[in-house]
């Protein structure tokens, strides 16, 4: 590709995205006006000069990333669809969408010049017959030797995942670039999560595809139409990402302006490119090199100074800032500039130590190891030769969220690295610094390691049951790095070093945690023991909402000292020591007894539960939406028009329901309910969503002995005529005065 952005051009937005040829796009959109949308589809990168979006799908806000691509390359040409089911006859075969169509059109395209197609089909049987059934000769392709088959066909279809042996993605590469054609399928985000490979480098499709400018691409794609995405019209040029560079770089350069929607949508469109590409890509990179070099941009973001989808030059050399870092090996990794800013700078004095850690392999995840990555810094960790190639790894970092799709940044988006532990010593660094830790797989039988890490700094950390609190006192909660953690075998908090400097007694801390932490697993039916401790981890900008479950849960920084504080923890007087009782809920929830409707209301009898045998406080008394005032007006407006659409929309309405039964029947009639779901068979577990209404109203029933058929009716909440019949000989029960009169 040229500069072009050096020379500005009025026609930019007016003309097809680069790549593309107009009659192109028409062939392969003729007759089409919608396509399905199977599954969750995700986003391809379109970025080479001879590569083109088709179909476009939803991103976040009313942005659009290409869900169908096609390219030429040499000879051939390519179409890529972004799910694996658009190959499912189902699919294929629906008359209410044109996708049908767009397969026949891109099998066609694909072939060129080729009067009569051979299509060779890779194990496809859903395609195969359709593609029969439209007529084209075909060839299945099955077998090892598969690759030998494809010698007499114009055009193979294939998804990408097909494509891992050992040569196959050269041979394809020859045959298209020959004059043969490509109809090819995956889904990136799906394909990571299954495999828990690098995308980027290691997806066959992308290293096939990729020199011709189309990689599949981690995200999701709302739909742009009924059912699917609307493709009646060639899609804008600002989803190629060449033509959105060449936008952005006109913009800032002042000679052509660009409205705020196109430039977000061109700084999307880009910044997921730069994420999706090899760092070997000649295509795109070095133009987004070039312009890093000629245009200065803020790429520093800070709470009070986020960087917003308004700077979409600074948004984009940021995304590239943190892509280089991430690629960069360890003894090339310098400080990011945002460092300083969060997670934080390492005092200049501080000392850089060799410490050896044990970690027992039988505890899964992240292994806390009481030291700091200075920003920049390279540092070396040792394991025993029986640790090497074993899919440990060694982690900087706790602040784990990814922040690329906000409108806003408050911290650089993506602040962590992880490195596999493939040779004796391993070195590591990050460009952000940040809290080391040892990774280790589910399954390890490594027993316990000695590992030793070499250029960290000491974080003040505390271990329940180990560190005396008099050298806590004395010295630990001293130590220089910026982030601390308080840790026991059940919960972990991640925490500012300024919160902990001046807290004095870290065991009645953690021994309240402890004490939530089994209060949970007591409600859940789990065993007390856990197989690794949960986490909280504050940050100062999160991937959803105020706080969010997993592993770690998020949350930010207006927490940690609250949550260190005993007193405001046991009171609730801060109303986020209602939101860490609720997150640490959804990480003991089970969808087994949670239908629709439900995964924000039964997360909730945990955080009553804490309150309740913790805290010593009456559960409704810790938040105002289930105060007895609040309860009674909001049933009184329910049993006006009593409807479970509106009930599954209230998550504090939907949870009287329940304080209704624990009233009643006590907190152990939960407790035998969850036991009881945990030992059921697989077979015998809910299906759908149906069931699970039915089973927790039939196990629930006969737990307590009685008939709660006609207390979930009363509600609205549905249940089968079975289920309702199987629990019939049971006294009935409704609470007293319930429902509420003139209902």
């Amino acid at each position: 590709m040229k500069m072009r952005y050096l020379v500005a051009t009025i026609l930019l937005l007016a003309a097809t995205q680069t790549g593309a040829d107009t009659k192109d796009v028409e062939v392969l959109l003729d007759g089409v006006t919608r396509i399905a949308a199977p599954g969750v589809p995700g986003p391809l990168c379109v970025f080479g000069d001879g590569a083109f979006a088709v179909v476009t799908g939803g991103s976040a806000g009313n942005l659009r990333e290409p869900v169908v691509a096609a390219a030429r390359m040499g000879k051939g040409r390519a179409v890529a669809f972004g799910h694996t089911d658009y190959f499912n006859s189902r699919v294929l075969g629906d008359k209410a969408t044109d996708t049908g169509r767009l397969m026949t059109n891109a099998v066609r395209w694909a072939a060129g010049a080729a009067a009569k197609p051979v299509v060779g089909v890779h194990r496809a049987q859903g395609l195969l017959g359709f593609l029969k059934g439209q007529g084209f000769k075909t060839v299945s392709l099955e077998g090892a030797d598969w690759l030998k088959d494809l010698r007499g066909a114009s055009v193979l279809c294939i998804d990408t995942a097909g494509l891992g042996g050992t040569g196959t993605v050269p041979a394809v590469s020859r045959f298209i670039k020959a004059g043969g054609g490509l109809v090819a399928m995956s889904l990136g985000w799906g394909w990571k999560q299954v495999t828990r490979k690098d995308l980027v480098t290691e997806h066959a499709g992308n290293r096939l595809l990729g020199p011709a400018g189309i990689v599949w691409a981690e995200g999701t794609l709302k739909h742009t139409a009924e059912g699917g995405y609307a493709a009646g019209a060639a899609p804008p040029p600002l989803v190629h990402a060449g033509s959105a560079l060449d936008a952005l770089a006109t913009r800032a350069g002042g000679k052509k302006p660009l409205s705020d929607a196109d430039a977000a949508q061109a700084a999307a469109v880009v910044t997921r490119a730069v994420r999706s590409l090899p760092a070997g890509d000649r295509l795109l990179l070095p133009q987004l090199g070039r312009l890093e070099k000629t245009h200065q941009a803020d790429t520093v973001p800070t709470a009070k100074r986020p960087l917003t989808a308004k700077n979409p030059l600074g948004r984009l050399l940021l995304t590239l800032q943190v892509q280089e870092t991430g690629r960069a090996a360890p003894e090339k990794v310098r400080a990011h500039p945002a460092a300083a800013e969060f997670p934080g700078p390492v005092p200049a004095d501080a000392t850089r130590v060799t410490r050896t850690v044990a970690i027992d392999t039988r505890v899964p995840d992240w292994h806390s190891t009481g030291l700091y990555a200075a920003p920049g810094e390279r540092l070396t960790v040792t394991v025993p030769a029986a640790a090497v190639g074993k899919q440990l790894a060694v982690r900087i970092g706790a602040h784990r969220d990814r922040l690329w799709h906000h409108d806003q940044w408050c911290r650089v988006p993506e602040i962590c690295r992880q490195f596999p532990v493939d040779a004796p010593t391993t070195p590591a660094a990050n460009a952000f610094g940040g809290l080391v830790y040892i990774v280790v797989p589910r399954g390890c039988d490594l027993g316990t390691l000695k590992v030793t890490v070499r250029g960290a700094v000491e974080a003040p950390y505390y271990v329940h049951g180990v560190t005396e609190v008099k050298q806590w006192r004395e010295a630990v909660r001293r130590r220089p790095a910026p982030w601390a953690e308080l840790a026991s075998k059940k919960v972990i908090l991640t925490l500012p070093s300024k919160v902990v400097r001046d807290l004095d007694d870290p065991k009645d801390v953690m021994d309240f945690w402890d004490r939530v932490m089994d209060a949970c697993a007591r409600l859940a039916a789990w065993p007390i023991d856990r197989p690794r401790p949960e986490r909280y981890v504050p940050d100062v900008q999160i991937s959803a909402g105020y706080m969010h479950s997993g592993y770690p849960i998020m949350t930010l920084l207006d927490m940690p000292p609250v949550m260190v504080d005993k007193t405001r923890l046991m009171t609730g007087k801060h109303g986020g020591v209602w939101g860490l009782f609720h997150e640490m809920g959804h990480n003991h929830q089970s969808r087994d007894w949670t239908f629709g409707g439900t995964v924000e209301v039964t997360v909730n009898l945990f955080t009553m539960y804490v309150f309740e045998t913790v805290c010593g406080m009456e559960p409704t008394k810790a938040h105002g939406s289930i105060s007895d005032r609040s309860r009674a007006g909001k049933m009184r407006g329910y049993f006006t028009a009593p409807d479970f659409e509106k009930w599954k929309r209230d998550p504090f309405l939907a949870l009287i329901m329940y304080i209704q039964l624990k009233e009643a029947f006590g907190w152990d009639a939960f407790k035998k309910v969850f036991a009881e779901y945990r030992a059921l068979p697989r077979g015998e577990r809910p299906r759908s969503d149906g069931d699970r209404r039915d089973q927790w109203m039939v196990r629930l029933s006969r737990t307590v002995g009685r008939n709660l058929g006609p207390f979930f009716e009363a509600w609205h909440v549905p249940t089968s005529d079975k289920a309702r019949a199987s629990v019939a000989g049971l006294p009935k029960w409704m609470p007293e005065g319930f429902p509420p009169k003139g209902s």
